[in-house]
């Protein structure tokens, strides 16, 4: 029974920071969310018995990637741009 409710809660977590991930115009806030994403899907592999695969999502997946989408982010700025090419504001902030 516990190891359902686990594994329930690892599965809303992954979805809710994948849509957090897409819904932020924050470029930085969305690398962070997809790696909380890739750690929570590393953590039910583990559950699942299977630790090659969870090993492997945790290095590469949390790591590597968030890593390599960091420094991209230090060369393209950190926002996204609205549709008049002007940088879209922080989720929550004042118009």
């Amino acid at each position: 029974m516990i190891f359902e409710i686990v594994q329930l809660l690892l599965l809303c977590g992954i979805v809710a920071s994948a849509s957090l991930a897409v819904r932020s115009r924050d470029l930085l806030a969305s690398v962070v969310f997809l790696g909380a994403m890739s750690l929570l899907l590393a953590t039910e592999y583990y559950l699942l018995q299977a630790p090659d695969v969870a090993i492997a999502e945790a290095g590469v997946g949390a790591a590597l990637t968030t890593a390599i989408f960091s420094i991209a982010l230090n060369r393209i700025g950190r926002f996204e741009e609205s549709a008049g090419g002007k940088p879209a504001q922080k989720m929550g902030a004042a118009k």
